[in-house]
């Protein structure tokens, strides 16, 4: 009677946590928040950027260093950003079929994505702090 022993797990149970890598949804619903989110956050900014336009550099900063200003900027440009790496992260994998090509372009694109987040955040930050 020697041999494995039975297994009572159901196939699905078995197949669990393999193949996908399942973010599937997750993935899905931040394109879509971030989608929803950049709606009125562009609509902001085109009144944003119409309330500026013709001020000279220090008008700018003391217009972007009220608080509600600067952190509706900052919040257009980090959806934006991440809204974009989501965007070109599908883009990659619908279409990119050689494997190390599309893992090259998926790091490319998200150091992109931090670097530019990163400076976009500081330059709105000292813009509105130092003007």
């Amino acid at each position: 009677m020697g041999g494995e022993p039975v297994k009572l797990r159901n196939p699905l149970a078995i197949a669990h946590n393999h193949g996908s890598a399942g973010d599937g949804a997750g993935h899905w619903w931040a394109q879509r928040y971030t989608a929803i989110l950049l709606i009125p956050l562009t609509l902001w900014m085109i009144w944003a950027l119409l309330t500026v336009i013709g001020a000279t550099h220090a008008e700018v900063a003391a217009w972007l260093g009220r608080p509600w200003n600067a952190v509706m900027g900052l919040i257009f440009v980090l959806a934006m950003i991440y809204h974009g790496i989501l965007g070109l992260q599908v883009v990659i994998e619908d279409y990119v079929h050689h494997r190390m090509t599309e893992v090259c372009l998926q790091v490319i694109v998200k150091t992109a994505g931090i670097v530019g987040a990163l400076m976009a955040s500081l330059s709105l930050i000292r813009l509105a702090v130092v003007g």
